[in-house]
């Protein structure tokens, strides 16, 4: 399985999207009519030094995240299984998956940059080495009631945000618990509760617009998990003054299946967050993630099936007894996508539970959501599981 993730801010750099700017002239003239600027210029020449300007970082990242994103697609022919992106990576993320189009993408981000550049009074650090139970004990116990936790890239990279004066009295207090303290270039406390006007004004801004339904999951900074294609609007606005739970995140997409992630975009930031976290999970808190996951999705497939649902929700490190039925119904799961792919290629005119006329498969079988086995179904634009579908 394969999950397509697109960088926020801090991987903007000068002479990024240089190998792909002439690949798309008509997007970019529709870019540069909509920003008021050349983008190309901005991005490769910054000759006024705005790119790091919030306004401008975030437009040009967004760019050059989905011209990136466009020609993977164009050369490859084949979607991604899921789709996540960091702050404001995540529009790219939807995007993707055909929430909104490139014009309305980038009118939401310049739209966001500018809302999140006139912001000020406020700063960020950046909290090495300590979890986030401890970070919360530290700000509880020294009466920092000010300070949020914005950013939670890896079990122990993790960013705060407050009033400038806070973030600066704070720093002894980590470095006595062992911490790296990195105070961060920012004009203003981001992904807290300081950005509630903000957050308010764009959300008014987003009534807008019209979103289409997300043919591709796509994770949510918010929540961690998949978005539901109703609470977009609510989920954008939110992301502002909202901790971005990437270690969430990848968590959840780790618990789905044989989960390879590919950054589009500038630089390798995620790449390298994605592989701390996978070093910073022991197996066994990885095995019991995957238990979470498999009890929330049957909770909500099977409504009625409480006694399965208790009795997985219930199981411990020591309970060998689930542990055997899990592994049995994994290992019956499997069998059924090896069998499908085995008798079935791509393309296999089908007929969906709920539609009468015959579909096509797009993709071969996998594992959805960690423990069903599904089908990408072309028109359907979606997933469908094995057990729902026939053979024509």
């Amino acid at each position: 399985m394969k999950t397509y993730v697109f960088p926020g801010q801090g991987s903007q750099i000068k002479g990024m999207g240089a190998t792909i700017f002439n690949e798309f002239p008509e997007l970019i003239e529709k870019a540069d009519a909509i920003l008021g600027y050349s983008i190309k210029t901005l991005c490769l020449e910054d000759p006024e030094n705005k790119l790091n300007l919030t306004q401008y970082t975030q437009p040009a990242l967004y760019i050059v995240n989905a011209l990136t994103y466009f020609k993977k697609v164009r050369e490859i022919n084949t979607q991604p299984e899921f789709l996540a992106g960091h702050s404001l990576g995540e529009y790219n993320a939807i995007l993707g998956a055909g929430g909104f189009d490139f014009e309305t993408g980038l009118r939401l981000v310049k739209k966001r940059g500018e809302l999140m550049g006139k912001a000020s009074g406020g700063a960020m650090a950046a909290v090495i080495r300590l979890k986030e139970e401890k970070i919360k004990e530290i700000l509880s116990k020294n009466k920092f009631t000010g300070i949020d936790i914005a950013n939670l890239n890896t079990p122990t990279q993790i960013v705060i945000s407050g009033y400038n004066d806070d973030i600066l009295r704070a720093k002894p207090y980590f470095e006595r618990e062992g911490a790296a303290y990195i105070p961060l270039n920012v004009s203003a406390a981001f992904h807290s509760r300081y950005m509630q006007e903000a957050k308010d004004k764009f959300e008014k801004y987003l009534m807008n617009f019209t979103f289409s339904e997300l043919s591709i999951p796509v994770i949510s900074n918010v929540t961690g998990k998949p978005y539901d294609s109703s609470n977009i609007v609510s989920n954008l606005a939110n992301q502002l003054r909202s901790s971005v739970r990437w270690t969430e995140s990848i968590k959840y997409l780790l618990c789905q299946g044989n989960m390879e992630f590919e950054e589009l975009g500038p630089g390798t930031v995620l790449t390298n967050l994605i592989a701390k976290i996978k070093a910073e999970i022991p197996p066994v808190q990885q095995e019991k993630q995957v238990m979470d996951v498999l009890v929330e999705k049957n909770s909500k497939f099977s409504p009625k099936n409480d006694l399965i649902t208790n009795k997985m929700r219930d199981s411990t490190e020591e309970d060998i007894e689930g542990k055997i039925a899990y592994k049995q119904k994994m290992e019956d799961t499997y069998r059924k996508i090896k069998n499908w792919n085995k008798k079935y290629p791509i393309g296999t005119k089908v007929i969906c539970q709920g539609y009468k006329a015959e579909l096509k498969t797009r993709s071969e079988a996998m594992l959805l959501f960690g423990h069903r086995a599904a089908i990408y179904v072309e028109n359907y634009n979606g997933y469908f599981a094995l057990d729902e579908i026939t053979p024509v």
